[in-house]
């Protein structure tokens, strides 16, 4: 499994570099196409793309799909990082550049390696996953600070709210933490809070 993981990580790494700029969307892979989260994954990739942005994504359906779509729509590059699961779908099809992993681990190094923001779209346990993987790399330090965005409001209120109102008064975070996340409700949210480099 290490030399496997090695070699995935180095092949992953041959087909990322020097893409650019890149922010990482991730969200449900049960968003369905027409409903408003799906639309509003569209719009975020678009307006990512226009601002200079590769669009990074798990390649999967729902709203991985829905910000490859928009980013790939809009003349953009539109990134899958994928993952080997039984029966389900690997790739959407608004993809540029594809990578497929056989690790989550994997998976999450690249997209955190090769991205410099994160926007989390309505998600379920993955989306999770991956907002508390970066949040905690950033907490230590162990990678440099970046934006952190969850979208929409009323979906991550309670989230907000858990860090805020449960972790913090209780001392299991320090008092800085809860800020190393924006909640947003629009796309011009998100583009405000994104870097400031990427088209120049």
């Amino acid at each position: 499994m290490v030399f496997q993981a090695m070699v995935e990580l180095y092949e992953g790494d041959r087909v990322l570099n020097g893409i650019g700029s890149g922010v990482w969307v991730c969200g449900s892979a049960r968003t369905k196409p027409g409903t408003k989260n799906y639309e509003l994954g569209v719009e975020v990739g678009a307006a990512l793309a226009a601002a200079g942005f590769a669009v990074f994504t798990g390649g999967g359906p729902g709203a991985m799909e829905a910000a490859n779509k928009g980013a790939k729509q809009n003349g953009g590059v539109s990134v899958g990082v994928g993952i080997v699961l039984p029966n389900e779908q690997q790739f959407n099809l608004e993809l540029t550049i594809k990578f497929l992993c056989k690790y989550f681990f994997i998976r999450k190094v690249l997209l955190t390696k090769h991205t410099e923001a994160l926007v989390v779209l309505p998600g379920g346990n993955g989306s999770m996953d991956e907002l508390y993987e970066v949040l905690t790399l950033v907490q230590t330090k162990t990678i440099p600070p970046r934006p952190i965005v969850l979208v929409g409001r009323k979906y991550w209120k309670r989230v907000d709210a858990f860090s805020r109102k449960t972790m913090l008064p209780n001392g299991m975070i320090s008092l800085g933490d809860p800020d190393l996340v924006k909640v947003v409700n629009t796309v011009g949210e998100v583009m405000d809070l994104m870097p400031k480099h990427a088209a120049s």
